[in-house]
């Protein structure tokens, strides 16, 4: 076992896990592979890079934390026809310079990078879809920013990541915690953050194709400093109190799988709780999935999105 994950599981072993592959996703991403889309004006930030593929009312992918835009490679080839498709690349992910991220925090500067790509394209009342980390980030767009997002959907994401321990767990309860992961990740070096993200993917991806290998690939490419400063922020951003807010539909997609460590139940409960708050919110299951839904069931995720875009 390596030293990082060590220091994590120490960190969190007062605290009762329920679901080890959505807090092993926080430190890994994916990509898969797809035809380069043409790259789109973008504000003056260097802390998005923005493609564009496509004709048609505007939808924007948001990939997780150290994922790469490429994740989403078979989603636009499905949806592009007949949309156009605006995926973001964060900085510092799957072996793209860091630029201000990184330094600082990441989280909250991003939403605001994606609000002023909005702003500045007229992209107002776009379809916005996030896996994880890119779920977060579009509920908490969607707060800030009312009018931002026509419509959400996420894929394999909570409110707050702490839900995972227990419904009891606060930004309190976990925050010194979340800077001791931090810390080690930051003041680590890359070489050891890329050499402990292989045998972390079998927590996240079921499969075991081109796809998940390209997984291992963006991960191990992302900053390590990026990455440990997004996980932090990740784990201190609470929006329970705000969730309520979202007035725009909400389509929650959450895997299970027989051999995912907690009885169905548990995740059925953990996902419907979690967003019983929002008014305008459906929550929906995929069997037979970890946590990248779209490279373990490619066909039933996209037939979930052309359900969502209508």
């Amino acid at each position: 076992m390596n030293l990082r994950l060590k220091l994590r599981l120490a960190a969190l072993a007062s605290l009762p896990l329920i679901h080890p592959g959505l807090y092993s996703e926080l430190i890994n991403g994916v990509a898969a592979h797809a035809a380069a889309p043409v790259a789109a004006p973008t504000p003056a930030s260097d802390r998005i890079i923005v493609a564009v593929t496509g004709q048609g009312p505007d939808v924007i992918l948001i990939p997780g934390l150290a994922s790469s835009a490429h994740v989403w490679d078979a989603t636009v080839v499905h949806i592009s026809a007949h949309h156009r498709v605006h995926v973001v690349q964060v900085a510092g992910f799957a072996g793209t310079p860091a630029g201000s991220n990184a330094s600082g925090p990441v989280f909250e500067p991003l939403v605001e990078a994606i609000h002023s790509y909005i702003a500045a394209n007229h992209l107002q009342g776009a379809a916005v879809i996030g896996h994880s980390l890119g779920g977060t980030i579009a509920m908490r767009l969607a707060i800030a920013h009312p009018g931002d997002a026509g419509k959400i959907m996420i894929v394999d994401s909570l409110p707050y990541v702490g839900m995972m321990f227990g419904p009891q767990m606060t930004v309190p309860l976990v925050q010194p915690q979340a800077t001791m992961i931090r810390d080690q990740t930051v003041n680590g070096t890359q070489e050891a953050y890329a050499a402990a993200e292989p045998g972390q993917m079998a927590r996240l991806i079921k499969s075991h194709n081109a796809e998940a290998e390209a997984a291992i690939a963006a991960a191990s490419a992302s900053d390590h400093r990026v990455v440990g400063q997004a996980l932090y922020d990740d784990l201190v951003t609470d929006l329970r109190p705000d969730i309520s807010k979202i007035a725009v539909p909400v389509t929650m997609l959450y895997p299970w799988d027989q051999t995912s460590g907690a009885p169905q139940q548990v995740f059925d409960t953990l996902y419907t709780n979690a967003y019983a708050p929002l008014p305008h919110g459906k929550v929906e299951r995929i069997d037979g999935s970890y946590h990248f839904i779209m490279i373990d069931q490619p066909a039933v995720f996209l037939t979930k999105v052309d359900a969502f875009l209508g």
